[in-house]
């Protein structure tokens, strides 16, 4: 049985915010033809999150890392920690 390997670029800083945690870093990488994005500690330990796995046009990327860099400042935290729907219930009560 052999190994199944996966063509992947290399991966590329598309944006940072910070936290009170810690600073944080959006990558994205080309695999298979599409663009995969994640949000990683910038420090390379920590909880790493899969944000979106197959983008195919530059400005759905663009339009997604704006988005992405402007909730994060809003939240002061990272996107993908809490859903919208917890944080709405919170601040609800």
């Amino acid at each position: 049985m052999s190994a199944v390997t996966t063509p992947a670029g290399e991966r590329v800083e598309l944006g940072r915010y910070r936290t009170a945690r810690a600073d944080r870093v959006l990558v994205g990488q080309r695999v298979l033809g599409v663009v995969r994005v994640s949000d990683v500690p910038a420090s390379g330990r920590g909880r790493r999150y899969l944000v979106e796995r197959e983008l195919t046009r530059k400005d759905e990327l663009d339009a997604l890392v704006a988005d992405y860099l402007a909730e994060a400042a809003e939240l002061g935290d990272c996107p993908m920690r809490t859903s919208r729907i917890d944080r709405a219930l919170e601040t609800s009560r």
